[in-house]
């Protein structure tokens, strides 16, 4: 009991042994400079740790497409496409959708009609098969209970709907390929509120004409926020021509890296774009009536691409608190590399009993002189 007493109640203090074993130096000097490297390379100056990071900014996105293309459509003529034509929803949106291809089904009026064929619900051999009222799964209609047959292997439902119902027939070359070459102007804004710092992605210039002109490349004119729709879906590692035809989904990422201790106009957007899907489309019709007529419309079945904008971005400014918490970080890193040396040397070494024999000592304290004289 005394013993454990005692033993709970010893001090360790620490010794310093100098040894002269060039490994476990070398070693010690190799993670002091790996460490130093990290803190001081990577962490200071290519991550900038001195500084406080806003990683949430305020942004706005204001889009603008420009172009206009003629195309003879059967059933409605010759028919001019402009932005209230090709751009859904209307322009200003970060998503909007740019129409390049088209089926219509013209002159459309409620009425009777057979489903179409390719529906398989619209199928049938016989009345039963067309049970009244009964809508048709992914068809065009209600059916009447009516079989039509078309020959003696089967035919279609009657059905009530718009008719003649909807045409299916896809064109081989997308009919607005044109859209290839319109333009789309991007005006961006991002606002760092915690260091009440903003950014537009407009070049301030006098020439009230520079944007009519400009187009934007990454290389020589990188301040140009007009982008040709064809370079946009190339630079997402596609063929204009290919998703022309049935529609897909890009996206278009800006991206801000701003250093708010340079001066605001370092801070520059960079662009990337990348294909998010393929195959998009949907419905619109145009409706009319003619005087002693019945209800009518024109339906269109759109194909083309959506274009979705993201925003991201980061600003940095340096503080104190960040560069002392990254120092004290690397400070506490060599402490380790200390440690690691220790155990390599007083357990790993081929001389490792030794190093611990003078590493470790029980210093006593010299026996009392009446102690002595007793004895």
């Amino acid at each position: 009991m005394e013993e454990t007493c005692s033993a709970f109640l010893d001090y360790k203090t620490e010794k310093f042994v100098l040894t002269r074993n060039r490994k476990v130096g070398l070693l010690h000097r190799l993670l002091q400079l790996g460490i130093l490297a990290y803190t001081f390379g990577w962490v200071l100056l290519f991550q900038k740790g001195y500084q406080e990071k806003d990683t949430d900014p305020h942004f706005s996105v204001i889009t603008k497409l420009k172009g206009v293309s003629a195309i003879r459509v059967q059933g409605l003529g010759e028919r001019l496409w402009d932005v209230a034509d090709y751009v859904k929803p209307p322009q200003g949106e970060s998503v909007f959708f740019l129409a390049t291809n088209f089926i219509t089904t013209p002159n459309q009026t409620q009425g009777l009609c057979p489903e179409h064929p390719s529906i398989p619900d619209g199928n049938c051999q016989r009345d039963s098969d067309c049970s009244a009222r009964e809508p048709v799964v992914n068809g065009n209609g209600i059916k009447t209970g009516k079989c039509l047959r078309w020959n003696d292997t089967g035919g279609t439902c009657e059905i009530y709907g718009w008719c003649p119902v909807e045409n299916k027939t896809l064109p081989r070359k997308p009919h607005l390929i044109e859209a290839g070459n319109f333009t789309l102007f991007i005006k961006n804004t991002v606002n760092f509120a915690k260091f009440n710092f903003s950014r537009t992605n407009v070049l301030k210039t006098t020439d009230g004409a520079y944007f009519k002109h400009c187009r934007y490349d990454a290389l020589e004119s990188p301040f140009c926020p007009v982008f040709r729709i064809r370079d946009m879906v190339e630079s997402a590692g596609a063929s204009f021509e290919e998703l022309a035809l049935k529609g897909a989904a890009v996206g278009l990422r800006i991206d801000w890296d701003c250093d708010a201790d340079r001066a605001p106009s370092q801070c520059h957007p960079g662009y990337s774009f990348n294909l998010l899907d393929k195959g998009f489309n949907f419905r619109t019709a145009s409706y009319y009536r003619a005087p002693l007529s019945p209800p009518s419309r024109s339906l269109l079945k759109l194909y083309g691409i959506r274009f979705d904008i993201s925003v991201r971005g980061q600003a940095g400014k340096f503080s104190i608190v960040p560069t002392v918490v990254n120092v004290g970080t690397g400070a506490a890193f060599l402490g380790v590399a200390t440690v690691v040396c220790d155990l390599v040397l007083l357990y790993l070494d081929a001389k490792a009993d030794f190093y611990r024999s003078e590493k470790y000592e029980e210093a006593k304290p010299p026996k009392d002189k009446n102690d002595q004289a007793a004895s």
